[in-house]
This record gives C-alpha cells, structure tokens and sequence, in this order.
C-alpha cells in the first residue's frame, strides 16, 4: 500500500452564509500527481488555502505525514515540507534571482537542507527549472515564462514533500505550458508528491495521475483522467444541462 502523506477529511469552509467547501475529503499519496479541477467559484482555491494554512476550516481534518495540522499556521506547514506556487508571481523584485531563492532555503528549508551552503543548493534548483543561466539578473527583468520559472524555484526551495502549484501556466503559450510540465515532471520524479491546479486541461491530462472534480463547493468526481472526462456530473458542471 502506497505512503500517505496527505489526508483531508470533511473539509467545510464558510464564508458567513456562503458556503465554500462542503464535507470535501481528499487524499495524496507519497509522490502521487493530483489534478484539482472544477468551474471558477467551485472551492479549489479554498481548498488549497485550507491545505498550506493561508484560511483555517470551520470543520473537518487535515493531516500531512501522519501529524494533524488542522490548526497549524502556515508558516510551520512550510517547515514541514508543504510549498505553494502562486498563480501571480511576487518575487522579491530589488533581488537577484539567486538572491529570491536563498530566502525560502535559509528560513523555511534549513533543517531539511543538510546545512549545506546555501548558495550551491540555489544553483541546483535554478539548473532543475532551467534559469542557471539568470541567476544574477534581477528579478525584476523576467519574462513571463520565467517568472512562472521562478516561483516554481522558490516553492522548491522550501524542500517540500507536496508542491502545490496553482495555476502556474495561465496566460502561457502551448510550448511555454510544456517547459512548465516538463519541470513538474523532473520534480515528481525527484520524489514531490504535486497537486496541479488548472485550467488548461490538456496539461492537466497529461499531467495527472488521478484527478479531484469540484463544483460549488462539493466533490463531483474522482478517479483517473478517462474516468473523469467522461464522466456525465463533470460534463454537466462545465458544459450545462
């Protein structure tokens, strides 16, 4: 039986009178690649702040590793080995590019890191998301490509055993959005479990292993991306009646 290392459990979020999740329950195993997908406003966003601690839930559980974080900060979910990509990249703009990943390394990475020299640990990550070649330029000056490049390299260097990585290809070109799943694919197989958050579904096809469907607020569907394209409630939430 596969590790688990990630297990939500009746996850329900509120927002006054609305709700967002609804009892949803999820579950990743040791470098499993997920897709969370559903039509905008169906709670993936919700869910994925419930999960790295950016909004604590109203009910229900989660558990990474084997230890209960339901009201863990989200800094201490970071220590733990849980990173997210952010759909807008905000890197630290007046810093190198090398510079924007020796922070997450000293501070959220350092006990998993080895103690190794930091700067050395940066270059790696920046060879593994093909930005070596940038690493003095400022931040500032990147592309959008690369941008997107970037903040891959800074959840990375968290050292984490679950990426999240939300909406990392929106606005890309189609060659673009295959350098981008090229590099979650060397990361995967490097041992990082990965739950994709995604629009575009042709990367998101390729990409997972199983696939999570919401919509507003529920879990709709489940199971492998054959079983799930074809599946008549996800038919009917993106498509209408």
């Amino acid at each position: 039986m596969a590790e688990r290392v990630l297990e939500v459990t009746n996850l329900t979020k509120r927002f006054g009178g609305f709700v967002a999740l609804d009892t949803v329950s999820i579950h990743l195993d040791r470098g499993e690649r997920l897709g969370l997908i559903g039509p905008n406003g169906s709670g993936k966003t919700t869910m994925i702040n419930c999960i790295s601690g950016a909004l604590f839930n109203d009910d229900g559980s989660v558990v990474f590793n084997g230890q209960d974080i339901t009201s863990m900060p989200a800094h201490q979910r970071a220590h733990l080995g849980i990173a997210r990509s952010f759909q807008i990249p905000r890197p630290f703009k007046s810093m190198t590019v090398l510079e924007n990943l020796c922070v997450p390394l000293e501070y959220a990475a350092w006990e998993r890191a080895g103690h190794r020299h930091i700067g050395e640990q940066a270059m790696e990550i920046l060879g593994t998301v093909k930005l070596a070649d940038r690493a003095h330029d400022n931040s500032a000056g990147l592309t959008q490509v690369d941008m997107r490049k970037l903040e891959l390299a800074r959840a990375l260097a968290a050292k984490p055993t679950l990426l999240v990585s939300d909406e990392a290809m929106a606005g890309l070109s189609s060659s673009e959005v295959d350098e981008i799943l090229e590099i979650l694919m060397v990361l995967n197989n490097e041992g990082v479990a990965v739950i994709m958050i995604e629009h575009i579904m042709r990367a998101v096809m390729r990409f997972s292993e199983r696939i999570v469907v919401l919509d507003a607020g529920k879990k709709i569907a489940e199971g492998s991306p054959t079983e799930v394209i074809q599946d008549r409630e996800v038919e009917r939430a993106y498509l209408g009646e």
